[in-house]
């Protein structure tokens, strides 16, 4: 019923079914059946000048990329400009900007399965903000994204259209 230790699968201590833990090549990691592996970033957080454009612009103006990056994100229910001018004012208030930041790579990350690398997403931010931000965009960009046409276009040019119009509907009884 159960795999055998040396099969390298072993009973999970809790919960019912077929669950069960396997030893992934004898080098003692273990990982959920079931449940789907983290993906790794397209690119690493120091290949800020993959994109020297985007390097630039992040640099000099954070907001703007931030702007973008939550943008896509949230699927378009805050713009880019209401967003980076939420980062500028945190930026400008508390200067704690990196803790805004941080909150939408944990949501990128939860989005799309990626790992959290290579340090918590708080400890990124706040000792690389300009490289963590280029990252997200970059692999937004990367899963296909056109980060200048912002979450809309994006989707009409994808081919779904958003249902953002009510339905038609005719009027009641008329005399």
């Amino acid at each position: 019923m159960y795999p055998k230790p040396e099969d390298g699968g072993f009973p999970a201590a809790t919960g019912g079914g077929n669950a069960y833990y396997h030893q992934a090549g004898g080098g003692g990691a273990f990982a959920v059946q079931g449940q789907a592996p983290l993906a790794a970033w397209s690119t690493g957080l120091f290949d800020c000048f993959d994109d020297c454009h985007n390097c630039c612009v992040t640099w000099w103006c954070p907001c703007i990329t931030f702007g973008q990056v939550a943008e896509i994100v949230d699927r378009g229910s805050t713009s880019c400009g209401t967003s980076g001018a939420l980062y500028a004012l945190v930026m400008l208030l508390t200067g704690c900007h990196c803790v805004y930041s941080c909150f939408y790579r944990a949501k990128m990350r939860a989005q799309y399965g990626l790992q959290e690398r290579p340090c918590a997403d708080c400890c990124v931010h706040y000792c690389c903000e300009p490289c963590a931000l280029c990252q997200a965009y970059r692999e937004l960009k990367k899963r296909g994204f056109d980060m200048n046409l912002g979450w809309h276009a994006n989707m009409e040019r994808q081919g779904h259209t958003p249902a953002t119009m009510p339905p038609h509907m005719h009027p009641g009884m008329t005399r």
